[in-house]
């Protein structure tokens, strides 16, 4: 591991158990210096390994998002889990296929991973076991889960477009 690159040595290699594929992990900073280490994780549960680490060693959990992916034709999830420790970024991707179709609940490690992963629940249809309050957040129950990550791109929704349209395509989708 190169000098520059800044971390915790004990949470590295820790994480870097739980990431021993090929291209796996990779380290880098930006024109600040800061670093970044992003590890693709062997299996959706590592993220539990990989969560109690960083909890360890004092890391916090400032985000979990979700993206879709396309793989021989089909659509699947990765869910990356973004932790600081010490001002250096720890990514934990999480990559779900067809064998491998959720992820565990780190709530009980990082009680504010909640709203995250309910959230990535509601939005995409990611299955997440064992969440302690797995009750939708803003969408009413009559809507599929996941329904507006097939209908509305990502893009819209983070820009806040509300209108009389989205809702049209989401209902007329559901309806289909």
């Amino acid at each position: 591991m190169s000098e520059i690159i800044k971390g915790n040595r004990d949470v590295l290699e820790g994480i870097e158990k739980l990431a021993t594929g090929e291209d796996a992990i990779q380290y880098t900073t930006d024109s600040f210096g800061n670093g970044y280490h992003w590890f693709l994780l062997n299996e959706p549960d590592d993220v539990l390994g990989a969560a109690k680490i960083l909890k360890a060693h004092g890391a916090r959990l400032a985000m979990i998002t979700a993206y879709n992916r396309q793989e021989g034709g089909e659509s699947f999830h990765n869910a990356c889990y973004e932790f600081v420790l010490s001002g250096v970024v720890y990514s934990c991707t999480v990559k779900m296929t067809a064998a491998h179709s959720s992820v565990p609940s780190i709530t009980p490690i990082f009680a504010n991973a909640d709203w995250h992963e309910r959230e990535m629940m509601e939005l995409y249809g990611i299955k997440i076991t064992d969440h302690p309050d797995p009750r939708r957040l803003f969408l009413d129950e009559e809507l599929d889960k996941g329904l507006l990550g097939q209908v509305v791109p990502l893009s819209i929704l983070m820009n806040g477009a509300s209108s009389t349209d989205l809702w049209e395509r989401i209902l007329s989708a559901r309806e289909a």
